[in-house]
C-alpha cells in the first residue's frame, strides 16, 4: 500500500470546470463553423488555445501530487491512487470528468471534419476559379450547363 507524504489533497474540480468551459467553447466554435463565421472562429481558436494550455497545467499539477504521494505521475498512478482512496464519491468525480473529456475530444473531432469540409470546398472552388477544375467543363458546346448535378453536389459541404 502506497505511503501518502502530501498534504495537499488531489481533486478534479478545477479540470472538471476546465473541460466544461472547452466543451462550451467547441460548441461555440461549431456554430460558428456551420455559419462560415470566419471572425468567431478565428477568436474562439485563441480562446481553445488558452483553456488546452489551463487544462495541460492543471494534468502536470495532479500528475506532480501523484509523484509526491508515491504514485506514478501518469493515468496508471491516478488509477491506482482512485484505488487506494476507496471513496465512492471522489471515483465518481474522476468518471465525470472522463466523460466530460470524452464529448470533447469527440466535438473537436466532429468541428475537425467540418473544417476539412471547408477545406476540400474552398479548394474546389479555387481550382473551379483558377480553370484547373477536375469536373471539367460546366458549359457544353452548345451552352447548356453539363453535368450540373455532378458539379453542385461536390461543392456542398
Amino acid at each position: 500500500m502506497k505511503q501518502l507524504t502530501s498534504t495537499k489533497q488531489i481533486s478534479f474540480v478545477q479540470d472538471a470546470q476546465l473541460v466544461a468551459d472547452l466543451l462550451e467553447t467547441l460548441s461555440r466554435e461549431q456554430a460558428s463553423l456551420v455559419m462560415a463565421d470566419i471572425d468567431a472562429i478565428e477568436s474562439l481558436m485563441e480562446e481553445k488555445a488558452v483553456l488546452l494550455q489551463r487544462i495541460n497545467m492543471t494534468a502536470k499539477s495532479r500528475y506532480a501530487e501523484l509523484a509526491a504521494n508515491g504514485f506514478e505521475a501518469n493515468e496508471s498512478g491516478m488509477l491506482a491512487w482512485l484505488k487506494h482512496q476507496a471513496k465512492p464519491a471522489v471515483n465518481e468525480q474522476w468518471l465525470n470528468f472522463q466523460k466530460t473529456l470524452s464529448q470533447a475530444k469527440e466535438m473537436n473531432r466532429l468541428n475537425g471534419v467540418l473544417i476539412n469540409k471547408h477545406f476540400n470546398r474552398n479548394q474546389q472552388l479555387l481550382n473551379h476559379l483558377q480553370g484547373n477544375s477536375s469536373t471539367g467543363d460546366v458549359y457544353g458546346k452548345n451552352g447548356q450547363a453539363k453535368a450540373y448535378a455532378q458539379a453542385r453536389g461536390s461543392f456542398v459541404a
